[in-house]
């Protein structure tokens, strides 16, 4: 089963954080950013947060379960998304300990990517060989 959008839109609202916590649609499931980094993820319309000494602390009877069938051990938030004060500090503290998320390279220029004409041209040219010489030759006529 999907989560459903209004459990994001409830998940949003309960932590309070305004525009710092944002979310994506994956495979069906969400990922939740907050700052741009990737926190936690919404999966049957349940909240997996990273694990994280800090979350751990601050919500010791949460379970360590998979968000999904052979996926990792997150902590999966329960009770404490009716709390929402303790919800967002899990979320903030989280954040804190991960590492922040690596800046967007930039595209390589299409001519060096698909190896075109600059890269072709400081290529040295094919040898000819005896089998391409005799095709090249024109028959007599």
């Amino acid at each position: 089963m999907a989560t459903d959008a209004s459990f994001m839109e409830y998940v949003s609202e309960q932590a309070g954080l305004g525009g710092r916590l944002t979310y994506r649609k994956m495979f069906g499931e969400y990922a939740l950013y907050l700052d741009g980094v990737v926190v936690a993820f919404a999966c049957d319309n349940q909240v997996f947060l990273k694990p994280t000494p800090a979350g751990e602390a601050l919500a010791p009877s949460a379970a360590m379960l998979p968000a999904y069938p052979g996926s990792k051990l997150y902590l999966r938030l329960a009770d404490e998304l009716d709390d929402s004060e303790l919800f967002a500090r899990l979320l903030i503290a989280t954040a804190a300990a991960l590492p922040p998320p690596k800046p967007k390279g930039k595209a390589k220029s299409s001519a060096k990517a698909k190896g075109t004409t600059e890269t072709k041209a400081k290529a040295k040219p094919k040898a000819r060989t005896k089998t391409t010489a005799a095709r090249t030759r024109k028959s007599p006529g």
